[in-house]
């Protein structure tokens, strides 16, 4: 089948090629119990986060750099990937979260044909989606778990390979704000759609961009604004990438989502920017 499940449309025969996000065929680097997503998403056991390999987005100063560019990772089937569902929830994870899933959404449609699990399904993408595949991903998933990097097109083209991003994230992320919230009484998530937006160095401005147009989402979206950015990857190429935001900064955007009235938000902790909350791949 050519692979068109992104909104690159490559058309690669990914059983036999690499497509635009580098990869052919089912390809992970690491599934465990993760502590480090939003509280209700990690709740008390962890959640299980598969690290799927391959990214057509490739963002320069990604933390996963070597999955984002495929230069480690382990090939399974269709059938381990089901497994390693059912492994999951042995384990005691919370829920199943599926890590830059787009470009093996046919794989993983495939697996939850075989296994889906009693668990909720976590879909945590970068935001760079078509419709059409969220449309085939919401027919498993139960929390949308997305990036909004950018909105300004010259940062997603200095940042990234896709200077479109904005073109397509924007109407994502609205598709996945209708996501019904569904939080149980001692707070673990249900059902919903959490939007993340991590700050960049001399890019607060955009930030704000981005706070305004989570604002006029439904009410009941999340927004987890977070601090964590530290140089990773191509990052020393780019003179602005080469350190951490500053306090100013980090303020800035804190007075921006309390401006925006957002009901529903995590903030993460200045202090926050630390290599700790990188995982080590496994494969």
């Amino acid at each position: 089948m050519n692979c068109r499940q992104c909104p690159v449309a490559c058309g690669a025969l990914r059983d036999e090629n690499a497509g635009a996000c580098g990869v052919k065929g089912l390809k992970i680097a690491k599934y465990y119990l993760h502590m480090f997503e939003e509280p209700p998403v990690s709740f008390k056991n962890g959640s299980g986060c598969i690290f799927f390999c391959g990214c057509s987005l490739k963002c320069v100063f990604c933390q996963n750099y070597e999955l984002s560019r495929n230069t480690r990772g382990k090939e399974i089937t269709v059938s381990e990937l089901a497994d390693v569902f059912k492994r999951l929830e042995d384990m005691g994870a919370e829920n199943i979260n599926l890590v830059n899933p787009t470009h093996y959404l046919s794989h993983i449609a495939g697996a939850m044909e075989l296994y889906r699990p009693q668990i909720p399904v976590v879909y945590n993408t970068h935001g760079y989606e078509t419709e059409e595949a969220l449309r085939l991903a919401n027919g498993f998933t139960d929390i949308w778990l997305t990036d909004l990097k950018f909105i300004d097109p010259s940062l997603s083209k200095r940042y990234t390979a896709r200077e479109d991003y904005a073109l397509y994230a924007l109407p994502a992320v609205r598709f996945m704000a209708q996501k019904p919230l569904k939080i149980r009484d001692d707070g673990k998530m249900l059902s919903g759609c959490i939007v993340r937006h991590l700050i960049l160095p001399l890019a607060v401005y955009d930030s704000i961009n981005v706070i305004k147009f989570v604002s006029e989402l439904p009410r009941e979206v999340y927004f987890s604004l977070m601090s964590q950015y530290t140089p990773f990857g191509e990052a020393k190429n780019y003179k602005e990438l080469q350190r951490k935001i500053t306090a100013r900064e980090y303020v800035r955007a804190v007075a921006a989502v309390k401006e925006a009235g957002l009901k529903n938000v995590f903030l993460q902790e200045y202090a926050s920017a630390d290599e700790c909350y990188i995982p080590q791949w496994d494969f």
